[in-house]
C-alpha cells in the first residue's frame, strides 16, 4: 500500500468539518470516505479496511471513544487521529492510553492534521497488524514483519520453554543479545537472573575466576571470597556473549562445567553444583574456528544443541521501516524531545543502504538524525552505497574496448542530463506537481524545495512539457 493509495475514513457529525478534512486530504492524493456517525461507519461495506481514521470524540449515538474500543477488539492495528472541539485533557489521556495515534483540537491546524495522518499511514503500512508470532514476544524489543523475522520468532518460541543450550550466530550489531533476553523471558527461568558474560572483555588470567569465582588468598588481590558468573546464574540463564573469544587452553574447564553442571572456585577444593541454562552468542564461524584449531570441537557440539541465526539487516530490508519507526519513538522518548517525522522518502533512503553495522548502526543513524531534526523531518546522512540488487536501476551505458578488456560502464554528459530530466518529470507527475510539503517532490527526492524549483527552471520544465 502506497500512501497515495491509502483510504482515510473521516467520522464527524459536523458537515463543515467533514468537508474541510476531506478536501485537505484529497489535495494530498489520498482517498477519503466520510461518515456522520460511528454507526454509519460500522455498517459500511467492509471490503477494504481504512488505513487511518480521523475521528470526532463527541458523536451522536456511539461516541468516538466507544468506537475506538470497539475497533480495538476487531482491528487493533487501525491508527486513529482524534479531533475534538472540547480540548478535554483527561479525555485525550484516555484516548492516547487506549491506543489513539494523535489527539488534535478544533479548529485544527491543517499542517498538524496532515502530518498526523501521513505518519499514522506510515504506521499502518510499515507495522501492519500484529501477527501471533509477534504477540508471543513479551519484550517487544525484537521488531520486524518479514520472513526472516517470523522464522526467528518461531524458533525462539519453540526452544525458549526448554532447558536446551542455544547458540546464537550472527554479525556484530544484529541483536543477538536481544534474542538471548527474549529466550530467557519466555522460559520457565524468567523469574531467576539472566547473567551476561562478555567473553571478549575478560583478561586471560581472570577467565577462571570470572566464570567460577575464587576464595580469599587464591591469588594476589583475592582479598575475599568471590562468587563466579555460573554461581550467580544458579536457577536462571547464563548468557556467554562472544563465546568464540575464549582462549582454547581454557575451553576444557568451560566444557566440563557445561557437561557436569559442577565446578570449583579458584583456590577451593569444594565442588559446587549449579543449575543453569546456557545461551551463547558469536559473530564468528565456529566451524571454521574448529577447523583452524582455535576452538574445541567437543565444546562446539556441546554449545550447538539448538543453533539460531540472526540475519544481517541487509538481508531483511522489509523490516527497516518498522525498525526505523520503533527507534524514532524510542529515541524521542529517551531524549524527552518532540518526535520528528519519518517520511516515505526517508524510509526508502534507509532501505537503499547496506548497513554494515546492522541494527546497531541503524539506531545510531536515527539518533543522530533525531538530534539534528529538532522535531521536524528526519534527514539521514548515509555514505554513498550501491543500491540493493532488487532495486538497482537498469541504465543504458556505453562501453569502450573489447569484451575481454571491458572497462567500467559510464554515461555521457548529455545522457546524464536526459536521465535527470526524465526522473524529475516522473516525480513531478507522480505528485501532481506538489513541490513542497509532506510527501511532496522535494521530500521524495531528498532535496530542499528551493533547490528543486531552481532545477525545474534550469531544465525548462512545465506541466505541459
Amino acid at each position: 500500500m502506497k500512501l497515495v493509495d491509502a483510504l482515510v475514513c473521516v467520522i464527524d457529525d459536523d458537515a463543515s468539518i467533514r468537508e474541510a478534512v476531506c478536501g485537505l486530504l484529497r489535495s494530498e492524493g489520498l482517498r477519503v470516505e466520510t461518515y456522520s456517525s460511528a454507526d454509519d461507519f460500522l455498517t459500511r461495506d467492509r471490503a477494504e479496511p481504512p488505513g487511518c481514521l480521523v475521528l470526532d470524540v463527541e458523536l451522536p449515538g456511539l461516541s468516538g471513544l466507544q468506537l475506538q474500543r470497539e475497533l480495538f477488539r476487531q482491528e487493533p492495528h487501525i491508527p486513529i487521529v482524534f479531533l475534538t472541539g472540547h480540548g478535554d485533557i483527561s479525555m485525550s489521556v484516555r484516548a492516547i492510553k487506549a491506543g489513539a495515534f494523535e489527539f488534535l483540537t478544533k479548529p485544527f491546524d491543517p499542517e498538524e492534521l496532515l502530518d498526523a495522518v501521513q505518519e499514522s499511514l506510515l504506521t499502518r503500512e510499515y507495522r501492519g497488524p500484529r501477527t501471533k508470532d509477534q504477540e508471543s514476544s513479551l519484550s517487544g524489543e525484537i521488531v520486524g514483519l518479514g520472513h526472516a523475522y517470523r522464522a526467528l520468532i518461531k524458533q525462539i518460541a519453540v526452544v525458549a520453554p526448554t532447558d536446551s543450550t542455544v547458540l546464537i550466530q550472527g554479525e556484530t550489531g544484529t541483536g543477538k543479545e536481544l534474542v538471548a533476553r527474549e529466550i530467557h523471558k519466555l522460559s520457565r527461568r524468567k523469574e531467576k537472573p539472566l547473567v551476561r558474560v562478555n567473553c571478549a572483555s575478560i583478561p586471560k588470567e581472570l577467565y577462571e575466576s570470572e566464570f567460577f569465582g575464587h576464595v580469599r588468598g587464591a591469588f594476589t588481590g583475592a582479598v575475599k571470597d568471590r562468587m563466579g558468573r555460573f554461581e550467580a546464574a544458579h536457577g536462571g540463564t547464563l548468557f556467554l556473549d562472544e563465546i568464540g573469544e575464549i582462549p582454547i587452553e581454557l575451553q576444557s574447564k568451560l566444557l566440563r562445567a557445561l557437561q557436569e553442571k559442577q565446578f570449583e572456585r579458584v583456590g577451593d577444593e569444594r565442588t559446587r553444583r549449579v543449575d543453569v541454562r546456557v545461551v551463547a552468542a558469536t559473530n564468528r564461524d565456529l566451524k571454521a574456528e574448529v577447523a583452524a584449531g582455535r576452538f574445541r570441537e567437543d565444546l562446539y557440539y556441546r554449545l550447538n544443541v539448538f543453533p539460531l541465526r540472526v540475519c544481517p539487516l541487509r538481508d531483511r530490508r522489509e523490516d527497516i521501516p518498522q525498525l526505523a519507526r520503533y527507534f524514532v519513538e524510542l529515541i524521542a522518548k529517551e531524549m524527552k524531545c518532540t518526535k520528528p517525522r519519518l517520511t516515505e522518502a526517508g524510509v526508502i533512503r534507509l532501505q537503499e543502504y547496506d548497513w554494515p553495522g546492522n541494527i546497531r548502526e541503524l539506531r545510531n543513524v536515527i539518533e543522530r538524525a533525531t538530534i539534528l531534526a529538532r522535531g521536524k523531518v528526519l534527514e539521514f546522512d548515509l555514505p554513498t552505497a550501491a543500491a540493493p540488487a532488487s532495486v538497482a536501476p537498469v541504465l543504458p551505458a556505453y562501453r569502450l574496448g573489447s569484451q575481454a578488456n571491458a572497462e567500467p560502464e559510464f554515461m555521457t554528459e548529455p545522457e546524464i542530463q536526459r536521465r535527470e530530466r526524465e526522473n524529475l518529470r516522473i516525480v513531478l507527475n507522480k505528485t501532481g506537481w506538489k513541490v513542497g510539503g509532506p510527501s511532496g517532490d522535494a521530500e521524495l527526492l531528498g532535496i530542499k524545495p528551493t533547490t528543486l524549483i531552481s532545477r525545474i527552471k534550469k531544465m525548462g520544465l512545465s506541466r505541459e512539457t
